[in-house]
């Protein structure tokens, strides 16, 4: 188990195997992560605790929605959904994935991280 801390708040790795990946995400109240898409990463989220706001769309250039997740509410990311989970209570949810850790397309980031595109 490992900790890793993010701008937007931190993840706990629970789990990391060659077939799938465990983790939690504890999100800061008025912060958000990138807005991104996976190319091979299959996720499932559980939310645990607070108000999620996901903003999604089927793919990069798709309209965005919002919708809001409440504790104990459950979704699917596919490879190639465009998403971003913002909090803007403390969020904490249980994500399960595809083992691809590292598989993030940015395309726009509040923190300026590497790999965030201008477009």
């Amino acid at each position: 188990m490992r900790r890793v801390d993010k701008p937007w708040g931190h993840e706990i790795i629970w789990a990391e195997t060659d077939r799938y990946a465990g983790k939690l995400l504890h999100i800061a109240a008025g912060h958000a992560l990138s807005l991104q898409y996976h190319e091979r990463k299959a996720e499932s989220i559980y939310v645990l605790s607070g108000r999620l706001h996901l903003h999604h769309a089927s793919a990069p250039g798709e309209p965005v929605s919002v919708r809001v997740v409440e504790a104990g509410d459950a979704f699917d990311i596919v490879p190639g959904m465009l998403h971003r989970f913002e909090a803007r209570e403390p969020v904490v949810l249980v994500e399960v994935s595809t083992p691809e850790l590292d598989d993030v397309v940015r395309l726009d980031d509040r923190y300026g991280r590497e790999g965030t595109s201008e477009a």
